[in-house]
């Protein structure tokens, strides 16, 4: 297959400055599973609105990014932001001890559901189209989410572990989450390993990324960094290459020396994204980008770090 280099290795797309007027902010709350979230709304003010989206924080007890939301809304993105449940101003109760327990992706799903379905009910879209946008844990949380709603017209994610939560589990315990060049492939963690690895019963789904993607029609661009110790990159791009040739719309691109929080450095990439495939359909056709061939070498060997229970956290936000 020919590879069309989309954003020319998204480190090299040059883009014009943005200068735009303060996004207004729009203080909203919604409720899912009778818990009361907080968030902000940031709406664009001297441009149209061409789409928005929801997003899906990373691990932790992340409160709303306005920063990122006003960011989102100088490019004519509405973006709502929000606390995750039982931080800052929202309700209900933060799991930090099971994080990537079944039950509490797939409530954290649900919120997430809750807050696309206010935000596309909202008249000041004019019909624009709305997503779900996210990093890292949010690569397990969008795609549930997606099936949760009938608004999501497409899915924005960085660092997204296309894979089971096993799987991120094995890897970054064996790269202790460091990111750097030369980061190993998956096989190289698993090979590793002296004991099986055992996901206990009482956490629920090891929630596959992977397969639930492959219940969406939806399309979606996947942004990675060739440095990230965090997640197998690798196994994430294989997988969405076995999803793509089975007719799914998910295009990637890996920036090369870019790590596990590469936000700031390829969200200029992700706008050209949804200028293109989402805001006007049928102007480009994107493609995906191999992974440099430096982030699939093994390092010198890391100490093989058994586990056999699964993680009571995910990658890093």
């Amino acid at each position: 297959m020919k590879h069309l280099l989309y954003c020319a290795l998204v480190g090299m797309l040059t883009v014009s400055p943005v200068h735009a007027a303060q996004p207004r902010l729009q203080e909203v709350t919604f409720v899912s599973h009778g818990a009361t979230l907080a968030g902000s709304i940031a709406w664009p003010v001297d441009r149209p609105i061409t789409a928005a989206v929801v997003f899906i924080h990373g691990s932790g007890p992340q409160e709303r990014d306005l920063g990122l939301a006003r960011r989102f809304a100088e490019r004519g993105i509405a973006a709502l932001v929000y606390d995750k449940r039982g931080v800052a101003r929202s309700g209900g109760v933060y799991e930090g001890n099971q994080s990537v327990t079944g039950m509490n992706i797939a409530l954290l799903a649900d919120d997430a559901a809750a807050a696309l379905d206010l935000l596309a009910a909202s008249d000041a879209l004019g019909g624009a189209p709305v997503g779900l946008a996210g990093i890292s844990q949010a690569g397990w949380i969008a795609p549930l989410a997606a099936t949760k709603t009938t608004h999501a017209r497409f899915l924005l994610l960085w660092s997204a572990p296309v894979c089971k939560v096993s799987e991120e589990d094995i890897y970054s315990k064996f790269t202790a989450d460091s990111d750097g060049p030369d980061r190993p492939p998956y096989a190289a963690a698993l090979a590793a390993r002296t004991e099986p690895y055992v996901w206990p019963d009482f956490l629920g789904r090891d929630t596959d990324a992977a397969a639930d993607l492959a219940t969406l029609a939806i399309p979606g661009f996947f942004i990675y960094g060739g440095y990230d110790g965090s997640i197998p990159v690798d196994l994430s791009l294989r997988n969405l290459t076995a999803l793509r040739r089975a007719g799914h719309r998910f295009d990637y691109t890996v920036s090369s020396v870019q790590g596990h929080n590469n936000m700031t450095a390829t969200f200029d990439a992700a706008i050209e994204w949804i200028r293109q495939t989402i805001v006007s359909p049928g102007v480009h056709r994107l493609h995906e980008l191999p992974l440099p061939s430096r982030a699939n070498r093994a390092p010198h060997p890391a100490p093989a770090r058994p586990a056999t229970t699964a993680p009571a956290r995910t990658a890093r936000p």
